[in-house]
């Protein structure tokens, strides 16, 4: 394989490596596209370009909910019944990002040990570093990376809860919030537009003591869902309970994975939404780089400072101050 700038090209036998589902190869592709070298991005790019032809068969998972709701533990035991069932998982949890040294706090692969020791698993814990509603920058591309590498499973773990999850709903085919049993007033704090886009609710640590608990809090959030109006005219997102400890309601948790894609296969839904998402996925690529660009030009670098601190002593307005870069940087 080349790994030199002038020719980022990567060899045959290094991408039939990944397509043969080598996690030390599929590492090392994820690892060229999350780096801020230029020649690395590039090669990571070449290789996401070329396996393309590879991708787009998987069920594409994402599990948010708020901390201390056990969504690692969760997808342990959701993973583990579905090697043994012969799928192969990929996961991809984005960690919240080092102020330090920039790199994953939480480290799944220790959250997640006995899933990380299976050959059919892949665990990816990455940086979520500055992107929207912690999603990793290169999220997108190291699940299709994983797809093409013959996971037929690819979750996506996000940090916390929040309006901004609405990152991770836009790149999966099914969206579930994870909750906490005694959910009354969490409901309260929990933002509307993140359970309006979920496919699923699943209360968790359905067991021993606080298993009431958690019966309780599964009735209050399904009449609360009876009054948001779903976004599919073929599904109405369920509330289901289980625990990850002993394993209860988690064939269940999939079973409803696999209905909402038997039903959104049925009406073409799936189809649209990977198509709506792929759209967006670009324009939002544009837009990331027409900021970068805009940072970066030399005309408008040199007025940045002054026109910021000219806008915090009320100088000048925001918006003259924004069209004023703006003319710097289109000529004007």
């Amino acid at each position: 394989m080349s790994d030199g700038p002038e020719s980022p090209v990567p060899s045959a036998e290094f991408l039939e490596a990944i397509r043969n589902g080598e996690r030390r190869e599929l590492a090392r592709a994820i690892t060229m596209l999350e780096s801020g070298r230029v020649d690395q991005s590039a090669m990571g790019q070449n290789i996401l370009e070329a396996l393309i032809p590879n991708t787009g068969a998987s069920v594409r998972l994402g599990i948010t909910g708020p901390p201390g709701a056990g969504k690692s533990t969760m997808i342990e035991a959701l993973g583990l019944q579905l090697v043994e069932r012969g799928h192969r998982v990929a996961v991809l949890a984005v960690d919240p990002t080092s102020p330090v040294t920039g790199g994953s706090i939480l480290g799944d692969k220790t959250r997640m040990e006995v899933l990380a020791r299976h050959p059919s698993a892949f665990i990816r814990p990455s940086p979520s570093g500055t992107s929207l509603g912690g999603v990793a920058q290169r999220t997108r591309e190291a699940m299709l990376l994983c797809e093409a590498a013959g996971y037929d499973v690819v979750i996506v773990e996000t940090v916390g809860i929040g309006q901004s999850q609405v990152a991770v709903a836009g790149m999966v085919d099914f969206f579930l919030l994870v909750l906490l049993p005694g959910g009354g007033d969490e409901l309260q704090g929990i933002k509307k537009g993140v359970v309006e886009l979920a496919d699923g609710l699943l209360v968790n640590k359905a067991d021993g003591p606080t298993l009431e608990v958690a019966e309780r809090t599964r009735l209050e959030y399904a009449g609360a869902m009876e009054v948001i109006r779903s976004l599919s005219a073929s599904w109405n997102p369920p509330v289901m309970k289980a625990s990850a400890k002993t394993g209860e309601g988690i064939p269940e948790l999939w079973e409803m994975v696999r209905s909402h894609r038997a039903a959104f296969s049925e009406s073409g839904e799936l189809e649209a939404r990977r198509r709506r998402q792929a759209r967006d996925w670009m324009w939002s690529l544009v837009e990331d780089g027409l900021k970068a660009a805009f940072r970066t030009d030399a005309g408008v670098a040199d007025e940045i400072a002054g026109l910021e601190s000219a806008v915090e002593s009320r100088e000048t307005t925001p918006g003259a101050a924004a069209r004023q870069l703006l003319s710097r940087f289109l000529g004007g």
